[in-house]
């Protein structure tokens, strides 16, 4: 994949990749894609940027965000993603979380939610604690028995803890089916930030979301019964979302939860790669030429978390490349719907 490893040697700074902010939405679609967001909120921050993006493509009209699921084990990680839905005007979106994760900790930037101004929440939100969530899986198993058949996408951007035991859950009384059969009858499309398919400065690269659980990788890439799309490491270190971006484009709201969690995470300025974005950008717009494909394979996960991937006609999985040009365009991709006011905010600058 040498027009990856041609633009990571080629952005020495992100500056130049900056666009102009949110453009005008885009008229609705007839029928939006149920999306599943599964996320580890609290450890990087580009999961905040990634749920403020699906936002603003259900704005659009591009999809409907039908649950979102948290594999981080922090009881702060549930009511961070339900601020964050309020804040754009949809805090009836369920949330559940997991249950014996891992990840425990804080993290740096969770806390914020907990900011009160003048005896007010600077985000409210209704979720006080991960124990008040809904377990991930029975939250899963609701929303993929309520749509239609072979229409939800996942994008899944954390651990694979939560999908994993998906697959192995009974009979309920959301549906007679077994996860695996669930699954396969309801899911379209798994885009997992998850791997990595090409080497980091010539070294073979450990990917986070596997490595934190590799029971739950292993399990998931050999069952998951339907097409999977993966973006590896490689892809999000490609395109870090513009500094300028995070000073500039959020300015209709003095308090946003995407610039505060972008700060308390590590002081800007800074250009933190996008790798959840990715996947999320590529599971409501998979035919948009974002990002290239591989051919047809299987992706297997040694015991150590190293993810390979061998090429096989007919295989389930792909992994997402990118040029140059495909960087580019999907830098003001993110830059234009990550700031996108929600509809119930002013546009005009503060």
């Amino acid at each position: 994949m040498k027009p990856i490893l041609a633009a990571i040697l080629a952005i020495g700074t992100c500056a130049a990749q900056a666009t102009a902010a949110a453009a005008n939405p885009e008229p609705r679609t007839q029928n939006p894609i149920p999306l599943i967001f599964d996320t580890d909120m609290g450890n990087d921050v580009d999961d905040t940027l990634a749920l403020g993006m699906i936002h603003a493509l259900q704005s659009r009209g591009h999809c409907r965000l039908i649950a979102v699921t948290s594999t981080k084990d922090h009881p702060l990680s549930a009511p961070f993603i339900d601020a964050v839905n309020t804040f754009y005007g949809r805090g009836d979106i369920p949330v559940g979380a997991v249950r014996g994760g891992v990840t425990p900790e804080k993290g740096k930037y969770l806390g914020i939610i907990e900011t009160i101004d003048d005896g007010r929440p600077r985000y409210p939100h209704d979720l006080r604690g991960g124990a008040d969530a809904p377990d991930a899986v029975s939250l899963l198993r609701k929303a993929l028995a309520a749509e239609a058949d072979g229409s939800v996408a996942i994008a899944q951007v954390g651990f694979s803890s939560n999908l994993a035991r998906l697959l192995d859950s009974p009979a309920d009384a959301a549906s007679p089916l077994s996860g695996r059969d669930l699954v396969a009858k309801k899911v379209r499309l798994l885009s997992l930030m998850f791997g990595a398919f090409q080497p980091i400065k010539g070294k073979t690269h450990k990917e986070y979301n596997v490595i934190k659980d590799i029971p739950a990788a292993k399990k998931l890439v050999a069952e998951w019964p339907g097409p999977m799309v993966f973006s590896g490491f490689e892809i999000g270190i490609a395109i870090p979302y513009p500094a300028e971006s995070i000073l500039r484009d959020y300015r209709y709201e003095p308090h946003h939860p995407l610039v505060d969690s972008y700060a308390a995470y590590m002081p800007p300025p800074h250009c933190r790669p996008t790798w959840d974005l990715t996947s999320v950008l590529y599971a409501v717009w998979p035919d948009r030429g974002y990002f290239g494909l591989s051919g047809d394979g299987t992706v297997s996960v040694a015991d150590d978390g190293v993810t390979t991937f061998a090429p096989s006609p007919g295989g389930g999985h792909r992994y997402l490349t990118a040029t140059p040009d495909q960087v580019t365009r999907a830098t003001e991709a993110f830059v234009q719907l990550c700031s996108q006011p929600p509809p119930t905010k002013s546009q005009t600058p503060r």
